[in-house]
């Protein structure tokens, strides 16, 4: 058995400065809000974000998540479907200090799927005739266009589960799976954020919707700590 269970400090040194990070998520359901909050607390700068939003402050209980990178200056570009509620990101797309590739939220979902499982790309009409096709390649097909998306993938991908084994076995809790298995098959390295751990075997193999071979780190993060 390869026990994967690690400290977040020592899982977040697979993070370095000028990577590309994907952040698992939609807004706070599933994010890794652990392993966000350490990544702002570390020396690195110059990344690429690939999430589904820039995060949101919410204050009542200062759950900053992607926020505090974008507070921080250490995202220096985003590939994202939404900017949402994050007034930084604002401010700093209108000062230019921040690069942004919007992409329609289903596109985005599929260039990862690609990136994860080695295909060139994707075909999708979602954008045509739109700024969306904007110096990307269209190919006709039975006579309808489409636009030809490329795959995505990361140097290192943080998602976030309800529960796993210390193989990196791990089940997700209802809407927060969201774009956590795809991200977690399409990066060179996966950290794992887990409220529960549990033995090698407590886990139905039916009820796993994410093996643990795409899994690097796996750490514990409960709930109330991260509150």
């Amino acid at each position: 058995m390869i026990d994967k269970v690690t400290a977040i400090s020592e899982a977040m040194k697979c993070v370095k400065s000028g990577d590309i990070i994907m952040i698992g998520g939609f807004t706070l359901s599933g994010s890794p809000i652990g392993l966000l909050r350490k990544l702002s607390e570390l020396p690195i700068t110059g990344l690429t974000a690939i999430s589904e939003d820039c995060g949101y402050i919410r204050d009542d209980v200062k759950r900053k998540n992607a926020a505090a990178l974008f507070d921080n200056g250490q995202i220096k570009k985003v590939i994202v479907s939404f900017l949402g509620m994050n007034p930084i990101v604002h401010k700093m797309i209108a000062e230019g200090t921040l690069e942004h590739e919007l992409v329609p939220q289903g596109t985005l979902a599929e260039r990862i799927r690609a990136g994860g499982a080695g295909l060139g790309g994707v075909l999708t009409p979602t954008g045509i005739g739109t700024i969306v096709e904007e110096g990307k390649r269209i190919i006709e097909v039975n006579g309808e266009p489409y636009i030809l998306e490329l795959p995505l993938r990361a140097d290192v991908a943080l998602v976030k589960a309800y529960r796993a084994d210390r193989m990196g076995n791990a089940v997700f809790k209802y809407s927060a799976q969201n774009f956590n298995p795809l991200m977690a098959t399409a990066a060179d390295k996966v950290v794992l954020e887990v409220e529960e751990i549990v033995e090698p075997g407590k886990i139905n193999p039916e009820q796993v919707q994410l093996p643990g071979v795409f899994v690097d780190y796996v750490v514990h993060c409960p709930e109330e700590v991260i509150l």
